[in-house]
């Protein structure tokens, strides 16, 4: 009787090259933006949208920001992390390289952490746009060339740390125009907005945070901060919590599968 032969293991498909700058610009240079905010064409705002890396997800997708920039940018809030870590709960961290270049221990061990997905809050902290607009008083990027720098300049770190590119970004502000989010599609890592917002940037008190909190479904992405110990988000979080625990809420991370670093 022959010896059957071994079933050959595939061979993994390469993974698709990035567009280059110049691509890009050739690409989207001239094309005008006519929408702004977080509610615009190619967002994901839950976790069902289109472009979504998770559209088959059920659950709610906690997410959290840490800005960077200055004293109070560049904090840690160790108690909401703490909390989340207690309970087990997955959330998605979304890391400025500014606030990284401040804290390279606490990232690099966050990375570690099979609890938490980690992905891009830009570089400057800035919002996406094509043509300059502003969000809270802060400019944004000028050009496509700078939407693209802004998106793919942090890639390096977390290829590095994480073994994989961000499977999502959130821009400075969460603002960007239509046209800056195609691009960041292209780039593979589309941007994730919001539909709860948690904690009004870090200055809403702890009852109001778990207010919010108490009103989320599944299919929802909820945003916060973890880099303003001083605010009410980790007291708010560490009172909603059990109770969404104990109604059967589930968590998941936005993008858990990463994009494969080339």
């Amino acid at each position: 009787m022959p010896t059957p032969t071994p079933t050959p293991t595939p061979t993994p498909s390469p993974t698709p090259a990035l567009p280059g700058r110049a691509d890009i610009v050739s690409r989207y240079a001239g094309r005008p933006a006519t929408q702004w905010g977080w509610e615009v064409d190619g967002v994901v705002n839950r976790l069902d949208d289109p472009h979504s890396p998770d559209a088959d997800a059920t659950g709610v997708a906690l997410t959290f920001d840490a800005c960077g920039g200055g004293t109070a940018g560049n904090g840690y809030d160790e108690a909401l992390i703490d909390t989340l870590r207690r309970h087990g709960v997955t959330a998605t961290l979304y890391l400025n390289a500014r606030w990284i270049a401040a804290n390279p221990t606490l990232a690099a061990e966050l990375a570690d952490d099979p609890l938490f997905v980690l992905a891009s809050h830009g570089t400057r902290h800035v919002p996406l746009s094509v043509a300059g607009r502003s969000a809270y008083g802060i400019a944004g990027t000028a050009d496509v060339g700078e939407v693209y720098d802004e998106v793919t300049a942090g890639f390096d770190w977390f290829a590095e740390h994480t073994g994989a590119l961000p499977a999502t970004m959130r821009p400075g502000t969460a603002h960007c125009d239509e046209v800056a989010a195609a691009i960041a599609i292209d780039l593979g890592v589309p941007i994730a907005g919001l539909s709860v917002n948690a904690d009004d940037g870090a200055t809403l008190g702890a009852s109001g945070v778990a207010q919010r909190l108490a009103s989320v479904r599944p299919g929802d992405i909820v945003l916060g901060h973890f880099n303003r110990p001083a605010g009410g988000t980790a007291e708010g979080l560490a009172q909603a919590l059990p109770r969404l625990l104990g109604a059967g809420t589930t968590f998941v991370g936005l993008g858990t599968r990463g994009r494969p670093a080339p």
